[in-house]
C-alpha cells in the first residue's frame, strides 16, 4: 500500500508526505510517482497522532455507571460488581468502541489493562489501530487468579499469530491488589520475556499511607525493592510522590502517565509535572477507564493536564504547549518502543491531519498551542496508523456497526 498526501502543511511550509509500506518514504514538495491513494491535504496540517499510555479500554461499556463518588467506594460498590457481568462479546464490541472513539480523536496506540486480553487483541486487530495488551494479574480469589493466568498463558502462546501493532505487557493491577510475590513474579517473568509493565502507582494518600504501615517504605520504594522499576515500567497516575520518590524514578527511568482528568475527577492527587520534568522523569499522557475519566480524548488531557500543572505549580509558566504535546505523542510513542511520535522519513507512518478551517484553528498564531488549549476531536479529519488510512473526512469504516452492537452489550449492565 502506498499513500500521498499532497500539499500539507508540515512545520508550517506546504509539502507532500508519501508514504509507502507502514513507513514514510519521503517528505518533500512535488512528489512524483504513482501511489495507491492520494490525499488532497490542502487545509490540513500533518502532525503526529496521540498515544493512550493509561486505559481500560472496553470500560466504554460502564460510561456513565457510577460517577462522583470516592475511590474506594467506586471501585468496591460499583465497578467491580459490574466488571464480574462482563462477557467476551462485551469486552471485544467495549473494545471496539473504544478504538472507534479514539480514532475519531485521533489516538493511534493505547495501553491496557483490562480482563479477558484475547478478545482486546481481536478488537484491535480488527479496527486496525496499535495497543499494548496487558496480562493482567489481579489477586482475587484462587478461581479468578488460575482464569487470569490460563488468559495470560494463551495470548502469550499466540502472540506470532499477532500483526506489529500489538504488544503484550505485564500488567499487576497495583500494590494493593497483589502480593508481593505475585509483584516478584512480575518483576522476573517481565525480565525474562522482555517485555514491559504497567501498573497503577501511588494513586491516592490512602495507597501510600497502607505501603509505609505495611512495608516502611513508599510505594515507589517498595516496586524498587521488587525490582518492578525500569526504563521497561509505565506506572499510572503517580499523584502523590515525595522528593525522593521522583529521584528514584527519574533515575530507574520509569515513563509516568498523566491521567489528569481520572486523578481530578477522583479527587485523587495532584501530579507534580514540572517538578517531574525538570528531575528528568519521562512524562506522557494516558485517559484512564471510561468509567472514571469519563472519555478517551487525549485532547481534554493535553488542556486539562496543563491547567492542572500550572495550579499546582502556581504560577502559568508551569508547563508550555510545546511539553504537552510532546508527552501526548513523542514520549509516548517512545515508552512503548514505537518509532514514530514524530512526522520524518523512515519513521513509522502514523500521521493525523488537523483541519485548519477548524473554527478553533482559524487564528493560526500558533498551531501547538491551538492543538493543546483549543483543539477538540472535532479538529481530526484524517487518522493514518502504520500507513493505513482508519479515518479520512471523520468517515470511519464499519462505525454504525460497532455502535449498534456496543450499545447492545452495555444494556445487560444496567441491571
Amino acid at each position: 500500500m502506498s499513500i500521498l498526501i499532497r500539499n500539507v502543511s508540515l512545520d508550517g511550509k506546504n509539502t507532500d508526505i508519501a508514504i509507502r509500506g507502514n513507513r514514510i518514504a519521503e517528505i518533500a514538495p512535488g512528489i512524483a510517482g504513482s501511489f495507491d491513494q492520494v490525499i488532497d491535504g490542502s487545509h490540513y496540517a500533518a502532525l503526529p497522532p496521540f498515544y493512550n499510555t493509561h486505559c481500560h479500554a472496553a470500560m466504554t461499556l460502564l460510561r456513565g455507571i457510577a460517577d462522583d463518588m470516592e475511590l474506594f467506594e467506586w471501585l468496591n460498590d460499583h465497578i467491580w460488581p459490574a466488571e464480574a457481568k462482563l462477557t467476551d462479546e462485551d469486552i471485544y464490541w467495549g473494545t471496539r468502541l473504544a478504538c472507534l472513539e479514539m480514532i475519531k480523536s485521533g489516538t493511534v496506540f493505547f495501553n491496557d489493562m483490562y480482563f479477558h486480553p484475547a478478545e482486546t487483541i481481536r478488537a484491535v486487530e480488527d479496527a486496525g489501530i496499535r495497543a499494548a495488551v496487558g496480562m493482567i494479574v489481579l489477586d482475587v480469589n484462587p478461581d479468578a487468579n488460575a482464569a487470569f493466568q490460563r488468559d495470560n498463558e494463551a495470548v502469550w502462546a499466540d502472540r506470532f499469530k499477532m500483526s506489529d501493532r500489538i504488544q503484550l505487557a505485564w500488567s499487576p493491577h497495583s500494590i494493593y491488589t497483589v502480593s508481593e510475590a505475585n509483584l516478584k513474579m512480575v518483576a522476573e517473568k517481565a525480565a525474562e520475556m522482555k517485555v514491559r509493565i504497567h501498573i497503577h502507582l501511588s494513586e491516592t494518600a490512602r495507597e501510600v499511607e497502607d505501603c509505609r504501615m505495611k512495608h516502611r517504605c513508599s510505594p515507589v520504594e517498595y516496586l524498587d525493592r521488587l525490582g518492578l522499576l525500569s526504563h521497561m515500567t509505565l506506572a499510572a497516575h503517580s499523584v502523590h510522590l515525595s522528593d525522593p520518590d521522583i529521584e528514584l524514578l527519574a533515575r530507574r527511568g520509569v515513563y509516568l502517565a498523566y491521567n489528569p482528568c481520572s486523578n481530578y475527577k477522583l479527587s485523587s492527587g495532584r501530579f507534580r509535572f514540572r517538578k517531574l520534568l525538570d528531575s528528568g522523569c519521562k512524562v506522557a499522557f494516558g485517559t484512564d477507564g471510561c468509567a472514571s475519566n469519563n472519555n478517551l480524548m487525549m485532547f481534554d488531557e493535553m488542556k486539562v493536564g496543563a491547567l492542572g500543572a500550572k495550579q499546582e505549580f502556581g504560577g502559568p509558566t508551569a508547563c508550555h504547549a510545546e511539553e504537552l504535546f510532546q508527552a501526548a505523542t513523542r514520549t509516548g510513542a517512545e515508552a512503548f518502543g514505537i518509532d514514530a511520535g514524530v512526522i520524518a522519513p523512515g519513521r513509522l507512518a502514523d500521521i493525523m491531519l488537523i483541519d485548519l478551517d477548524s473554527p478553533m484553528m482559524v487564528a493560526a498564531h500558533n498551531l501547538i498551542s491551538n492543538v493543546v488549549y483549543a483543539a477538540d476531536s472535532s479538529c481530526v479529519a484524517t487518522l493514518i496508523c502504520n500507513g493505513k488510512v482508519l479515518m479520512q473526512d471523520r468517515q470511519v469504516p464499519g462505525e454504525k456497526e460497532v455502535v449498534r452492537e456496543a450499545r447492545r452489550c452495555s444494556e445487560h449492565l444496567r441491571a
